[in-house]
């Protein structure tokens, strides 16, 4: 890359900043501008799903309980992630001007992974919820309560800005002497520590932590908790008060499956790198959409308030019209 000479900005002796970086994204592919319009569609949905979710959940007062208040920091979550995510790849590829200053590539990767992790962890907290609701039903109004909801929720905005800034802090540290070019479609923080020329072992090992903390631990929790449920539906007696029971997680299985099974599933398979771009595109902008989709075809509460809203606006229209 001819711009990597010229325009590098030397902090100290050592250590060594490119003024940009160069993102490849999708190489050589073809049609790969249907590919971002695709995208912009996705990034359309999720933003005015979640907008929806969430009006929904703060306006009415029958949703102001634990549940909904996980669904409601998720759908926070996921239009944070789809605005941090998917406008930079347009303005990147689309326009054709894959280079990235320094500061606004650090800014991308905070905000794609600090949102990514608050999704992570809420979808634990639903667990827990749903753990709770099934195995101690007579004690959930005790232990899972609205203020129990907002000082963990609280708890988690707070831990995942201190890890996600500690970490997109310590890449001010890496000398980039060899190379601006990152090939991958966004900011990737584990491609980035693969770059630098000088010692990274620290950023190594927080790769690790944030692989034990965000890919390896939610998916733990969540698989014990639903054994746990799983046991406690083997305890009741009839096939009905299962299914009713099962019923109420069903929201929560399905959009734990969209956020995990693609990001596992592009991480062990043996693509190229194009259909590893694509796959890892689609595993982070895919479940952004659908969570708003899932919850409101699954739950009767939103689907009914949803009903209600329609009938009224129509009932409204047909008046004015007949004045």
């Amino acid at each position: 890359m001819s711009i990597l000479n010229g325009s590098f900005l030397s902090q100290n002796i050592s250590i060594v900043h490119p003024e940009y970086f160069f993102i490849t994204g999708l190489t050589d592919a073809p049609y790969s501008t249907y590919f971002y319009l695709f995208l912009f569609i996705i990034y359309f949905i999720s933003v005015i799903g979640n907008s929806i979710v969430l009006l929904i959940i703060a306006l009415h007062r029958s949703l102001h309980s634990p549940m909904y208040i996980g669904v409601f920091n998720l759908a926070l979550a996921d239009i944070g992630e789809t605005n941090a995510l998917i406008p930079n790849m347009i303005k990147l590829f689309v326009f054709e001007s894959q280079y990235i200053s320094y500061n606004a590539c650090l800014a991308n990767m905070f905000f794609v992974n600090f949102f990514i992790t608050v999704q992570t962890y809420t979808l634990v907290v639903l667990a827990f919820d749903r753990f709770v609701a099934i195995c101690l039903p007579l004690r959930y109004n005790a232990i899972v309560n609205n203020k129990f909801m907002a000082i963990l929720f609280s708890v988690i905005w707070a831990f995942n800005t201190f890890l996600v800034t500690l970490s997109t802090s310590l890449i001010t540290r890496l000398s980039f002497c060899k190379s601006n070019v990152i090939e991958s479609w966004y900011c990737d923080y584990d491609r980035l520590v693969r770059m630098p020329c000088n010692d990274s072992s620290i950023n190594n090992v927080i790769v690790i932590l944030i692989q034990a903390f965000f890919l390896v631990a939610p998916p733990f929790i969540i698989v014990l908790s639903y054994l746990g449920i799983f046991i406690a539906l083997c305890k009741i007696t009839t096939w009905e008060g299962r299914f009713k029971a099962l019923k109420t997680c069903v929201s929560h299985l399905l959009v734990v499956g969209s956020f995990f099974l693609p990001i596992i599933s592009n991480i062990v398979s043996a693509s190229t790198a194009n259909a590893k771009i694509i796959g890892g595109t689609l595993s982070l902008t895919l479940p952004p959409m659908l969570n708003p989709i899932i919850y409101v075809l699954t739950t009767a509460k939103i689907k009914d308030l949803i009903r209600k809203m329609l009938n009224n606006r129509s009932a409204q229209i047909t008046v004015n019209v007949s004045k």
